[in-house]
This record gives structure tokens, C-alpha cells and sequence, in this order.
């Protein structure tokens, strides 16, 4: 697709109110790690709810979300009746895994703090895809299609959702208005919290492909939220995930969306 009309769908994606700056300075901070990737930052603490984008035309690509997933997953799990609370604990089986954090049992909380995988397994299992697509058409998540041949959908899948997309879904999610009972909604916000100082809240969600990388969330200030939508390629697999979070939280600072590093 041409640059121009990537462009454009990109534009046409975003909040009517808010205006666009591409950020060409903002390639430093991804060269300076050897990274390929996008990012969109939208800022609602200034008046015009500024979004400014690195690389708008991957911006605008869908991608696997992996375990960004786990932010929607949770409320589906939790709407369905999966599971009934973030107290409920749910067994391991004793299979190992490679990451020790999953070798345990595990709760909503160290689920979504883990990325636990085979928890979100079994709540995919027990919503069954008919149901998951329902969710998925309702929350216009994406391209809303769980179909998966073998795996798991949210990575080895169809679905996938785009840099642009995961800001308006979590723009709704800030703002409680997402198809979900509001105490569910509030629930996954505290489970998404990484970080918490005085005057900010940092909530964010990891992803992993294996071949690229996610960082979603929000900074939420007292003067308004500054959302964000990291991916990166990761052709050193593991050795790169550590640039997800160094990229966005260096560009967080350029626009004093979090403190100095110390």
C-alpha cells in the first residue's frame, strides 16, 4: 500500500479532536537501541489532545496483539464467568515452563504481572471462540477475529490490531466506557498498574510475538492521561525485550510525560 494512503488511514483512525504531529526526532531514540518500530503517543493533558506518531505507517499495520491481549482478556474472562475475582487461584499443573514466574499457581494479578500464559489458555478454552468473536466484534478490537489453526489466537492467530487501535481501546478503557460492567473495568486498571509515584500512575501491558514486541498504557497525570503504543522487531528474541520499555519511557520524557531518569 502507498505511503500516502497508509498515511491517510492512519489519520482517519485517530480522535477527531485531536491533531498530528509525526515525530521524525523520535527515530534517535529507537536507533540509539538498533530498533525498528512504531510508536503513538497521544497526550490529553494539552488542550488539543496532541498525538504525535514515530513511523505512522507501521502505526497504521495490524500486528498479534500477544499479551497486550491479556487487557481485554480479562474483562471477557471476568464478564463470562470464568473467573470470579482477582482472589480466585487457579492451580499449576506442574508443568514446567521457561519463564519460573509461570511455575506456580497463579491469580488474576500475577497472571497479568507474569504474563501467564496457560491461565489465559484455559480462559480461552472455556469462553470458546464463538463467544470470543461476539466480544471482539462488540469491543472493535482490531480485526476481531480469533480463528487460530493451531496455538494460541491472540499470538499464532488471525487477530491482530494496529498501534493506532490499541490507543482508542484504551482511550475507552481510562474512561470506563468499554462494554463491561465498570467494577470489572476499574479491576483491570489496578491489575495493569506497573508503577506509582505521588502526582502519576503508570498502567501498562507487555506483548511478545517472538518476532515483534508491544508496550501499551498510560501515564495518567492530574492534568490528563498520556496514552501510548509501542511495537518493535525483535530479531534478538529475548535479548530485546528490555527496548520496548527503554524506547517509550525515553520518548515519555521528551514530552515530561514521566520524570527525569535518575
Amino acid at each position: 500500500m502507498p505511503r500516502l494512503t497508509l498515511y491517510l488511514l492512519f489519520l482517519l483512525a485517530l480522535p477527531l479532536q485531536a491533531a498530528t504531529q509525526e515525530r521524525t526526532d523520535w527515530a534517535a531514540k529507537f536507533a540509539v537501541l538498533d530498533a525498528v518500530g512504531t510508536i503513538v503517543v497521544l497526550d490529553e493533558r494539552t488542550p488539543d489532545k496532541t498525538t504525535w506518531v514515530h513511523n505512522p505507517e507501521r502505526a497504521a499495520q495490524r500486528f498479534s496483539p500477544a499479551s497486550t491481549f491479556k487487557i481485554p482478556h480479562t474483562l471477557m474472562a471476568l464478564d463470562a464467568g470464568v473467573v470470579r475475582d482477582e482472589f480466585q487461584v487457579f492451580p499449576w499443573d506442574g508443568v514446567k515452563h521457561s519463564y519460573a514466574g509461570h511455575n506456580q499457581d497463579q491469580t488474576l494479578r500475577s497472571a497479568m504481572r507474569n504474563s501467564t500464559v496457560w491461565v489465559y489458555r484455559g480462559f480461552a478454552s472455556a469462553i470458546g471462540e464463538p463467544r470470543a468473536r461476539a466480544y471482539l466484534q462488540q469491543l472493535d478490537y482490531g480485526n476481531a477475529d480469533p480463528s487460530v489453526t493451531r496455538g494460541d489466537y491472540w499470538i499464532d492467530g488471525k487477530l491482530a490490531i494496529s498501534a493506532q487501535e490499541q490507543i482508542r481501546f484504551l482511550q475507552q478503557l481510562y474512561r470506563n466506557q468499554l462494554p463491561f460492567k465498570l467494577e470489572d473495568q476499574r479491576l483491570v486498571k489496578d491489575l495493569m498498574i506497573v508503577q506509582a509515584e505521588r502526582n502519576w500512575i503508570l498502567r501498562a501491558k507487555t506483548g511478545w510475538e517472538g518476532r515483534y514486541g508491544w508496550w501499551v498504557g498510560w501515564v495518567e497525570w492530574p492534568q490528563g492521561p498520556v496514552f501510548f503504543a509501542l511495537n518493535i522487531d525483535t530479531p534478538n528474541r529475548a535479548d530485546d525485550l528490555h527496548k520496548r520499555e527503554d524506547i517509550t519511557r525515553a520518548i515519555l520524557r521528551t514530552i515530561d510525560a514521566l520524570p527525569a531518569a535518575e
